[in-house]
């Protein structure tokens, strides 16, 4: 788990995503497409040995708070963060907001 420790989120606009890294190594990404006012959130991947050790989720909260902190809406396409936020009620008011 210290690998997830360390993790820290950031948005890489060149490339349309928030990344998840752990020093440098990428360990996840979310890819997104931002247009005014809202990012659709398209898909979300993790490196294959680090499924099911909570990377995707810290991902995906630190990327809705970001959306958030920006006063941005959401659009949910990718599956794993629809169900993200059916799972956290309080990523809720974010889709389809503003």
């Amino acid at each position: 788990m210290a690998v997830i420790d360390e993790l820290r989120v950031e948005d890489n606009p060149a490339k349309h995503r928030y990344e998840a890294r752990a020093g440098e190594r990428l360990l996840g990404f979310v890819l997104y497409q931002a247009q005014p006012g809202r990012i659709t959130l398209i898909h979300t991947e993790v490196e294959p040995e680090l499924e099911h050790r909570g990377v995707a989720s810290q991902l995906v909260s630190a990327t809705l708070d970001d959306i958030r902190a920006r006063g941005l809406s959401v659009v949910p396409v990718c599956p794993f963060v629809r169900a993200f936020i059916r799972r956290h009620p309080e990523y809720a008011e974010l889709v389809g907001a503003r």
